[in-house]
């Protein structure tokens, strides 16, 4: 995993999350507290899913092969939807279980103190995991708000652990008021209900990384400033004249695949071609380094084409750029 702040927000949350887990657990032996079995559930499902993204990140580095010629980057999309499939059963539904049985059968809560200190030390350790992850997601947000960074990143590296990370804290707090409330009224159910709250929660959270790494194993596009600097950056304005359409596909986070039809002269030669071509190529690897898989195509600019209009069927999935010159081109 090229991205290293993404790869230390994982080793802090993996250090944070085996650690309360155990807590948590000792916790819920001595208490009886169901809320702290379902923390401690959650816990270990949050240090597995960190678990899968660094094995994502490992695997996503392997060289491409004859049968996958683009190479793995995707492993780590593949991987964060794991993520998410684990967060929604193991942790959700097991703390929506746990807190309607509880709800059915209460019971007095013992040791009170055990999972009081446990829920404190942990909401320590988490606000610890969760600035981390903030510090290494901001070097990389610049402007956006939070909801677009976790919307518009193409690594799900570090929305996957501020999501995880933000409900591990929300979730927390719903445990110790729901112990909070058990212990001032002597009345379990109470605790039942702060574990059903953690499970709804935490399906919540698992649907949002569900959409968003769909997404991405779908296939996006580079952002609308990248996929400026590319037109940008093709264009000579001599022998490349203008882009007739052109499609970006992210490959994995740090890998661009960009595939255009771009005009030329009528009048040029073969030779002239291929060195605007090549030259075009080594633009956009300047303006966007990661654009590592480029196909370009030449055609001859129609003048009668783009008096025409545009033709749809000939671009599939947008309309074609303009020329320098303003007017629309169209293939032919």
């Amino acid at each position: 995993m090229s991205a290293s702040g993404g790869t230390r927000a994982i080793v802090a949350a993996l250090a944070a999350n085996l650690a309360i887990a155990v807590a948590k657990f000792v916790a819920f032996l001595f208490s009886g507290s169901s809320s702290m079995l379902a923390e401690s559930v959650h816990s270990l499902a949050d240090s597995g899913n960190q678990g899968l993204l660094l094995l994502g990140g490992k695997k996503a580095q392997r060289e491409a092969t004859p049968q996958h010629p683009f190479g793995y980057g995707r492993e780590r999309y593949i991987y964060a939807f794991l993520v998410s499939i684990v967060l929604f059963s193991v942790g959700g539904m097991f703390a929506i279980y746990e807190g309607y049985e509880k709800i059915k059968h209460p019971h007095e809560l013992e040791h009170w103190y055990w999972p009081v200190g446990v829920l404190v030390f942990a909401i320590i350790a988490e606000s610890f995991s969760f600035r981390t992850a903030i510090k290494e997601s901001n070097a990389l947000r610049g402007k956006l708000s939070w909801t677009q960074f976790v919307r518009r990143a193409k690594a799900p590296e570090l929305p996957v652990v501020l999501l995880e990370d933000l409900g591990a804290l929300v979730g927390l707090v719903l445990a110790l008021g729901g112990v909070g409330l058990a212990l001032a009224t002597g009345d379990g159910v109470w605790d039942g209900i702060g574990t059903l709250c953690i499970g709804v929660l935490l399906i919540l959270i698992a649907v949002v990384l569900a959409a968003e790494t769909k997404s991405l194993l779908l296939g996006e596009s580079a952002g609308t400033e990248e996929v400026a600097e590319i037109e940008k950056a093709l264009v000579d304005g001599d022998t490349v004249t203008g882009v007739i359409h052109m499609r970006t596909l992210h490959l994995g986070p740090e890998e661009l695949l960009v595939a255009a039809k771009v005009a030329v002269q009528h009048d040029d030669t073969a030779r002239e071609i291929a060195d605007a071509i090549n030259a075009a190529e080594a633009r956009i690897r300047d303006a966007v380094p990661i654009a590592r898989v480029i196909y370009l195509e030449p055609d001859i600019y129609s003048e009668e084409a783009a008096a025409a209009g545009t033709n749809p069927a000939k671009t599939p999935g947008g309309s074609p750029a303009k020329t320098p010159g303003g007017s629309p081109q169209t293939d032919h």
